[in-house]
């Protein structure tokens, strides 16, 4: 094993001793979380029983590749994604993650943070490296703000999450997209000061098509090291967005490896049915979900995963229950652990259904924005 693998593993072992004293007897819990302009996810809490409560004290300890971004700043290629998760579930996704070895966490400001924050409480400070936090700054574009204006959320929302987070830096700070040139710009400008400061270890935008991208680049000092974008079977290992980032040097950081439910057809679905996928999932003795990220990966692409499938944008229904949330971010760390072969990467390549777009949930500012 690396060293910096080792390292983690003993990090992360002395957390799960810290992690694994505080019981999650929580009663069940239904909340909305608005994501994406009022869509959002539902998730359940129930008290983990005797069996599965045993069971997590023993720790896995899964060996996540890195990327290497630079000024020491190891990015861990599979991350914990809280996106529509309430504030219990997102510490209860949280404690999962990093007892299966998952020790990267993306999450928006707000309510999924403030779960992330809970767990991060029981972590020694000495054991801060351990663990990879990205967070996102808002553009507000809806609200058409002037990028003078603009520039100023990045400090006052990056002065929140550490308050809140109760850390000095976070490990990876990302730009939204906004339809406005000037306001990327001068955004880029002061998330650049952050990391002069060392607010920020590194630097990585969202959902930037290759427009927003140019304009970007127009101006910066420093260029992304992630673009964080859909990508899952149907849509070809390389879409151009993807590919145009990638001939930048800009790493592809990847959502929705089962599709996004986000408008019709249902992609999730469609992929779960999807004859080829099944087939080959079937040969390997795994599910379609672990298939489709281990093909996201073999790509190539870094990827954060939910705990489980059952999630949705439209309306509520998203499942967040251990110990099936434990079991699905468990077999999700487990997917380094096995690999397609040529002649099924090639299978699936060429498979064109569901398509998508990798910048869905961008701004107007993008082609086929989920908000045009």
């Amino acid at each position: 094993m690396p060293k910096t693998s080792r390292q983690t593993a003993i990090r992360l072992a002395a957390i799960l001793l810290t992690t694994a004293a505080a019981a999650l007897h929580l009663p069940p819990c239904y909340n909305r979380r608005e994501v994406l302009l009022g869509l959002g996810t539902a998730a359940t809490l129930a008290p983990l029983p005797a069996e599965a409560r045993a069971s997590r004290r023993r720790p896995t300890t899964t060996s996540i590749p890195t990327w290497n971004l630079g000024d020491n700043v190891e990015f861990p290629t599979l991350a914990l994604n809280t996106a529509g998760l309430t504030t219990e579930s997102a510490k209860l996704a949280f404690q999962n993650a990093l007892e299966v070895g998952i020790s990267h966490v993306e999450f928006h400001p707000g309510v999924e943070r403030d779960g992330v924050a809970r767990v991060l409480r029981s972590i020694p400070k000495s054991d801060r490296r351990s663990v990879f936090l990205t967070t996102k700054v808002e553009t507000n574009w809806e609200n058409s703000p002037s990028p003078e204006v603009a520039a100023t959320y990045v400090r006052k929302q990056l002065d929140d999450d550490l308050a809140i987070l109760g850390v000095d830096y976070v490990d990876m700070l990302m730009l939204r997209e906004s339809p406005n040139s000037a306001t990327i710009q001068a955004m880029w400008a002061e998330m650049e000061r952050e990391q002069k400061e060392g607010r920020t270890r590194s630097l990585g935008v969202v959902n930037y098509c290759k427009g927003s991208l140019k304009c970007l680049l127009s101006t910066a000092q420093i260029k992304p090291s992630v673009n964080y974008i859909q990508q899952h079977v149907g849509m070809g290992p390389k879409p151009q967005t993807r590919a145009f980032s990638e001939s930048l040097g800009i790493r592809t950081f990847a959502y929705g490896h089962i599709g996004e439910r986000a408008s019709p057809p249902n992609d999730t679905q469609l992929l779960l049915n999807n004859p080829t996928l099944r087939n080959i999932a079937k040969a390997h003795s795994k599910t379609v979900d672990e298939t489709a990220l281990r093909w996201v990966l073999q790509t190539g692409a870094a990827a954060s995963v939910r705990p489980t499938s059952e999630f949705r944008f439209a309306k509520l229904g998203g499942v967040c229950v251990n110990p099936k949330c434990a079991e699905g971010l468990r077999a999700s760390a487990q997917v380094f652990g096995w690999e397609l072969t040529s002649k099924e990467m090639n299978e699936i390549n060429a498979l064109s259904a569901p398509d998508g777009n990798p910048t869905l949930f961008s701004s107007p500012g993008c082609p086929g924005s989920f908000f045009s």
